[in-house]
């Protein structure tokens, strides 16, 4: 990253007043994006905490849950997103070296792993519906072992549907800096937002690889 004002195609790019070059702005956005990630994590922080306090408390409970997901979904949805992360890093990489249109590739390949993700627990989803495992009162699966079942599908729903819309938020920003990098207004020297978005995607890839075991393997 240089510390001079960075200048693109489409323009000079100028740092805010109250910075004291480029380089401080770079420094000080990507600290503020690290900060915001901490209070994502506190939130999910949360839901682990109550999952870990009622699993002790229900284990075969959480355990006949569990028995209802299919493992392999989740783990085929493991890699794709660890490949995403790869593919966000090289799109990241490719622009700091000046090669846009191979960072443009990577972050559409990011975008077809994202829209997979999805895909997925859309399937997941619908066939949890379909049986009537579902949280609280709409609980309506009649060859339950467990009487409080819709417990763990309470988690369920809310940890992955929470996760689910970050991955949604997450495809939302990667189309934002594709769009812009398309245009030319990112190089060497000018990459900040796309280092923010790929800051943010690693997150909620992170979240997924704890979701996974917690959800489909404590059985």
């Amino acid at each position: 990253m240089s510390t001079d004002n960075h200048v693109t195609t489409a323009g000079k790019h100028h740092h805010a007043h109250h910075f004291k070059d480029a380089w401080h702005e770079f420094i000080s956005a990507k600290e503020g994006i690290w900060l915001f990630m901490v209070t994502e994590i506190l939130m999910f922080g949360g839901l682990f905490v109550g999952y870990f306090i009622y699993h002790m408390k229900y284990p075969e409970m959480f355990a006949e849950g569990a028995s209802f997901l299919d493992w392999r979904m989740g783990a085929f949805n493991t890699f794709v997103l660890i490949g995403s992360s790869l593919t966000m890093a090289l799109g990241i990489h490719y622009i700091q070296v000046g090669k846009n249109k191979a960072a443009s590739w990577a972050l559409i390949t990011t975008l077809a792993c994202g829209a997979i993700f999805m895909v997925v627990k859309y399937f997941e989803y619908t066939h949890k519906i379909h049986l009537g495992l579902l949280p609280g009162k709409f609980f309506a699966y009649p060859e339950a072992v467990s009487q409080n079942l819709a417990m763990y599908f309470g988690f369920y729903f809310c940890m992955t549907g929470l996760h689910g819309t970050h991955v949604l938020i997450g495809m939302a920003l990667i189309t934002w800096v594709l769009i812009r990098n398309m245009r030319g207004e990112f190089d060497s020297h000018y990459f900040t937002p796309v280092e923010g978005v790929g800051i943010f995607w690693h997150i909620v890839d992170l979240i997924w690889i704890f979701l996974f075991p917690l959800l489909y393997l404590v059985g």
